[in-house]
């Protein structure tokens, strides 16, 4: 089975330049139940936001078409396909570049989070049928992976978690060893920082895009808190403390920037929600996060706008999307720009 790093591929980083944003139309009612009108409008804002900086394509079944096109209006496109749920980043193809700007598509395999989703099999098949699609190579994974648990600096490092990498519901039969080789030749890093745990009752099991990210090779964006009671509290100092003594792949320590959670929301079974800013989306030129009528909301924005420089940053209501169990990050995906589309605005066209 071919391996991307063998070939010369690797995962940019999210700031590069994109061709466009694949996300997919909010559908499984058991999920969202009374919530799901609310959330197709939350992710119409997030899909409208985004459009303002580069193209974005909708997946949707056939029957939903007609109410994204409603909802969304002109600026995005939509694609008919068979989906049972809505979290792109999860299901999606991780894309990857390659030599001269060649372009790829690793398709992980996925199990519903852990088996805690059924039915499954049409996300499980979505990376494969998209990039069948789009005519773009594909890598295919021989282990569960999700999108929202990785972040990658485009230098050469990963950031990732024990919780979610290393649970036995995703890869029981593989050591840490074995997960580590496989992570490197997928996403050709050759430096994988693990950090402990995730948020409070996070049903991805601790995916990294609720509590940290690259912002710059050597740049990291940290959730914390600084309430000594809170339940994330132990989690995200633990995190804190793995940060400030980690080195990437070329051998830099972090400079790690702190970003204060929002306060504790609960949703209709009395579960935490993953309220988090370190779930926003980078786009050519901008950064679509989200705003939670919290009272750090503003800060969180100032941080985030500092971490960008020259990029517009674009607040969105989210906590329409959290009830669902993630966020803005969740929810996208970036197909980076070939070798002839590679300027920082993006093009426009769909």
């Amino acid at each position: 089975m071919p391996i991307p790093a063998d070939q010369g591929f690797s995962m940019p980083a999210e700031w590069a330049p994109h061709r466009r944003c694949w996300m997919a139309w909010p559908c499984r009612k058991e999920l969202w139940g009374e919530h799901l009108e609310a959330a197709r409008t939350a992710y119409a804002e997030v899909a409208i936001a985004i459009s303002q900086f580069e193209p974005v394509t909708m997946l949707a079944n056939s029957g939903d078409v007609a109410e994204v096109s409603l909802s969304c209006g002109s600026s995005v496109s939509i694609l008919p396909m068979d989906i049972n749920d809505s979290w792109m980043r999860d299901v999606g193809p991780t894309f990857l570049t390659g030599p001269d700007g060649a372009l790829a598509g690793v398709d992980w395999q996925f199990n519903g989070w852990g088996e805690k989703y059924t039915p499954y099999d049409k996300d499980a098949a979505l990376a494969k049928a998209l990039l069948e699609q789009s005519e773009i190579r594909r890598f295919e994974a021989p282990f569960v992976l999700e999108g929202g648990s990785i972040s990658v600096d485009g230098d050469g490092t990963v950031i990732t978690t024990e919780q979610c990498l290393l649970n036995p519901n995703r890869n029981p039969g593989m050591t840490r060893q074995e997960i580590e080789k496989q992570l490197c030749g997928h996403l050709g890093v050759q430096k994988i920082i693990w950090l402990g745990e995730g948020l409070e009752d996070d049903e991805t099991d601790g995916h990294v895009d609720n509590i940290a990210c690259f912002a710059a090779p050597g740049v990291v964006l940290a959730l914390t808190t600084d309430d000594p009671e809170d339940g994330n509290r132990h989690a995200l100092s633990d995190n804190l403390e793995r940060l400030r003594n980690a080195k990437d792949a070329k051998g830099r320590s972090l400079e790690v920037v702190e970003i204060e959670q929002p306060k504790r929301v609960e949703g209709d079974d009395g579960r935490r929600l993953g309220l988090s800013y370190i779930n926003f989306y980078i786009a050519n030129g901008g950064v679509v996060m989200p705003s939670f009528e919290d009272g750090n909301d503003d800060d969180a924005m100032e941080t985030i706008a500092r971490c960008f420089p020259g990029r517009e940053v674009v607040q969105v209501p989210a906590l329409d999307i959290v009830r669902g169990g993630g966020g803005i990050h969740c929810i996208t995906q970036q197909q980076p720009a070939g070798p002839e589309e590679r300027s920082e605005d993006g093009d426009k066209d769909s």
